[in-house]
């Protein structure tokens, strides 16, 4: 199973990434429909900007494996604020669903704030060239 560590560990990345960077580029060509979503929600529209960076941002640097451990805690963060910003009607059965999905997810992500990006990694590669640990030993 150690031989599949690293690709297990790329695939896994870009697996979680692949709806923030889908997303996140979605939300620049239906960018006025987004801020309009945000705003019946209470967020101010002007954090758009800042939504789409996490996102796409977040997400490419998450599948290239490029400080992944900042990235995954900021996607986490992310997750766990949608989750209670846009989804809190219980009573409707979807919105819970997406509750659960996005802590799921904010739950991934610390994963990777864990035990960082495997070695098929861009962070993997900068450290190997520096001869520094890509992710300190647990305790």
């Amino acid at each position: 199973m150690d031989q599949l560590r690293d690709p297990v560990a790329l695939l896994g990345r870009l697996l979680i990434a692949w709806i923030f960077v889908v997303e996140g580029h979605a939300k620049i060509g239906a960018y006025a429909m987004t801020a309009d979503y945000m705003a019946a929600y209470g967020v101010p529209a002007a954090l758009l900007p800042l939504v789409i960076v996490t996102e796409l941002g977040g997400g490419l640097l998450v599948a290239f494996g490029l400080f992944t451990r900042l990235a995954a805690f900021a996607l986490a963060g992310f997750c766990g604020l949608t989750a209670l910003l846009f989804h809190t009607d219980f009573a409707n059965p979807d919105q819970a669903i997406a509750f659960q999905k996005n802590l799921a997810i904010a739950g991934g992500f610390l994963g990777l704030v864990a035990f960082g990006p495997g070695g098929w990694s861009l962070d993997a590669l900068r450290a190997r060239r520096t001869g520094r640990s890509a992710a300190p030993t647990m305790p």
